[in-house]
């Protein structure tokens, strides 16, 4: 049995962003216990040359909707990075979730060779084919944030474990 490339993106990050709006409920819950505002979280970093708890969100949304929009070919959607609380970082992973499963499986189905470019600030594209978009750059791209996301909470004191970020089967 073959996977597909529907299953193998959509699906996941629906899931995986599913999971992080309860990582950002229980991160609320931990705030409002020790008395704290939740603002205090937007710019936590592990690292000073990182960037802030806000922009993990923001592009782990960018990765999901970026790659099944670039998988289906359709123009993506634009949004302004501008959330300055956790609920407007709540609404946006909603906003993604609702996004990444608008697409129909069909207009994924058979992207393993469409050409897939990726816009640079400065230089040449990014350019793959969507197979190794989706398992070399996506995915991991994707994941890379959402796992900073998750560690940023985990290292404020918000009680999460790892059956916090894999979720329910």
């Amino acid at each position: 049995m073959t996977i597909s490339m529907h299953s193998a993106s959509a699906p996941i990050f629906a899931k995986t962003l599913g999971n992080m709006l309860l990582w950002l409920e229980a991160a609320k819950k931990h705030a409002e216990t020790k008395k704290f505002d939740t603002a205090v979280y937007l710019g936590l970093r592990l690292a000073p040359d990182m960037l802030p708890f806000s922009r993990q969100i923001q592009i782990c949304s960018d990765a999901a909707k970026g790659c099944v929009g670039r998988l289906a070919g359709q123009e993506l959607p634009r949004w302004d990075d501008n959330e300055a609380t956790l609920d407007e970082l709540i609404v946006r992973i909603r906003k993604t979730i609702d996004y990444v499963q608008s697409i129909p499986a069909s207009a994924v189905e058979g992207s393993e060779e469409r050409a897939i470019e990726i816009p640079r600030r400065n230089g040449e594209p990014l350019k793959f084919r969507g197979e190794d978009y989706l398992r070399h750059y996506a995915l991991p791209n994707f994941f890379f944030h959402a796992t900073t996301t998750y560690a940023l909470l985990r290292h404020a004191g918000v009680d999460l474990g790892k059956a916090d970020f894999l979720g329910r089967p």
